[in-house]
C-alpha cells in the first residue's frame, strides 16, 4: 500500500517552475484571442507581494498588470494567478503557525482584502487577516 504525502503550501509555492508566455486561442476574462497571456507560478507571485512596502497595498489586477509586462504579456493568467496567491498566503500562515517571525513572512494582507475572492477561501479564516491590515492601517480600496 502506497501512502501519499500531501504537499504542505511551503511546499506548492517553493516548487521549481518556470513561467509560461502563450498566445491564448480564444477571448477569456480580460484577455482577447491572440493577446500573449502569462502563467507566472507560486515563486513570482510571492516575491511580488514581498514588494509591496509594509503601510501599501495593491490589487490583484495591477500585480497581473505588473507581471505580464515584466514577461512581455498583455495580462497575467487570472486563474492561476488567484491559485498561486492563495498558495503564498496559505505558505505564509504556514510559516507563521512554526514560529516564524511576522516580518520575514510574505505580507499577503497587502494584496488581499476582506472583499478580495481568494479571502472567503483561506483555510484560516480572515481574522489574521484582517488583523495584519488593522496594524499596517490598510483600508479597502475605494470602489472605481
Amino acid at each position: 500500500m502506497c501512502a501519499y504525502k500531501r504537499k504542505t503550501r511551503i511546499e506548492k509555492r517553493d516548487l521549481e517552475k518556470q513561467p509560461e508566455v502563450k498566445r491564448i486561442d480564444g477571448d477569456f476574462a480580460d484577455m482577447k484571442k491572440g493577446d500573449k497571456m502569462l502563467i507566472a507560478t507560486p515563486a513570482i507571485v510571492d516575491d511580488y507581494v514581498r514588494h509591496i512596502p509594509k503601510g501599501k497595498q495593491s490589487t490583484i489586477a495591477q500585480m497581473r498588470k505588473d507581471l505580464a509586462a515584466e514577461y512581455h504579456a498583455v495580462n497575467c493568467c487570472p486563474t492561476s494567478t488567484g491559485i498561486f496567491l492563495r498558495i503564498v498566503a496559505e505558505a505564509a500562515y504556514e510559516e507563521y503557525q512554526q514560529g516564524k517571525p511576522i516580518s520575514k513572512i510574505t505580507p499577503f494582507w497587502r494584496i488581499i482584502n476582506e472583499q478580495s475572492p481568494a479571502a472567503k477561501k483561506l483555510t484560516f479564516g480572515i481574522d489574521f487577516l484582517l488583523e495584519q491590515r488593522r496594524k499596517e492601517k490598510l483600508e479597502l480600496p475605494a470602489v472605481k
